[in-house]
């Protein structure tokens, strides 16, 4: 489907003002340094500015306060928040590259004759969805994705190609599941017993994805020993992240990739969680709680709490701990030489006696 509009239509979507061709055409998007004829660009950076005067874009989203101090080739579209603004532009776009009139049933998936499938769906080739699954309205379902038996699928939702939506799991409204991704596989469940080895513990809840959720490529939600792994509505789950079982995050959370979360670990709202970042089981998270990249967190944490380390203690702590540990060579190089004075001192009043 192809992205094509006028400059003028643009700015009545942005709530803009045209600054020069109302009718110009424009067919792509593009970074202001790539910019060519017929994309739009955006400037919200003020190191961007001299791009302004050099790019081929045919036009450019930029402030209402805006004083150019050179002659711009391009149309300009002054909106008020032009960061804000190009996100919905981009939005926008992304729906039409996604082909938004997609709908049908391929006959080469694999649809149970006891799943209930909504309106206006789209079900790719190779998809298989089991006996008494639930599909809702305006679905988009890509190739080889797996829908097992009695897993429920809300309305507007997004599901790329290869993940998997296991048995019983819930995926609410206009959530978002990215290439690869698993929600409902078994938790981390093993007993130990007398010989040294595994019992494997059934995992017999479930995981239950509110609204608006987003679920990052091959990123994983394991399923609770008992009850639900529950991810709260707006919640943004970055690539290659771990959910262990029986871990409930709050709403409007967000989790960058490569981080993960041991079993039954709490989390509040409005979280803010850097790569890498390890988090361990049966602990309580705050609302507010603002962590820094490869944190390592064993114990409980307040609301609003800005940490940073591993093991994670509060943001400018770590900072002024930290010019300490990059000086800890020649701090103890003084140390050494002052115990050395010491010594040689001790020595002295020894000899005077």
């Amino acid at each position: 489907m192809k992205f094509e509009f006028t400059a003028a239509r643009i700015a009545q979507a942005l709530d803009g003002v045209v600054d020069g061709d109302e009718n110009a055409k424009i067919v792509r998007v593009s970074k202001i340094e790539e910019g060519r004829e017929g994309s739009i660009t955006f400037l919200a950076n003020p190191k961007y500015t001299p791009y302004i005067y050099t790019t081929n874009a045919t036009a450019i989203v930029c402030s209402k306060t805006f004083v150019p101090e050179h002659p711009i080739s391009s149309t300009l579209i002054r909106v008020d928040d032009p960061y804000s603004s190009f996100t919905k532009l981009l939005v926008f776009y992304q729906k039409e590259k996604e082909q938004k009139n997609l709908k049908g049933i391929s006959r080469k998936a694999h649809v149970s004759w006891k799943a209930k499938i909504g309106k206006n769906v789209y079900i790719g080739d190779f998809v298989s969805i089991g006996a008494h699954a639930e599909i809702g309205d305006n679905c988009k379902i890509y190739p080889n994705v797996t829908i097992y038996p009695y897993a429920k699928i809300g309305k507007n939702v997004l599901i790329h190609a290869g993940a998997i939506v296991l048995n019983d799991c819930e995926i609410g409204d206009n959530c978002i599941l990215q290439p690869g991704s698993v929600v409902g596989g078994d938790g981390f469940g093993f007993a130990p017993l007398e010989d040294g080895s595994y019992m494997k513990i059934p995992q017999t809840g479930n995981v239950v994805l509110k609204e608006n959720v987003e679920i990052g490529t091959n990123a994983t939600i394991d399923r609770a020993t008992m009850g639900s792994t529950v991810i709260d509505h707006g919640t943004k789950i970055d690539n290659l992240i771990q959910i262990g079982h029986n871990v409930t995050i709050g709403s409007d959370c967000v989790i960058a990739g490569q981080s993960g979360i041991a079993g039954s670990t709490k989390m509040g709202n409005n979280c803010m969680i850097g790569g890498q970042t390890g988090v361990a089981g049966h602990l309580h998270i705050g609302n507010g709680v603002q962590c820094g990249g490869k944190s390592g967190i064993f114990a409980d944490v307040p609301d609003n709490a800005k940490l940073m380390g591993a093991p994670a203690f509060e943001g400018h702590e770590f900072k002024r701990t930290y010019v300490h540990f990059r000086n800890l060579p020649k701090i103890v190089k003084e140390m050494n030489e002052l115990k050395k004075q010491v010594a040689e001192l001790q020595e002295q009043l020894k000899n005077k006696e």
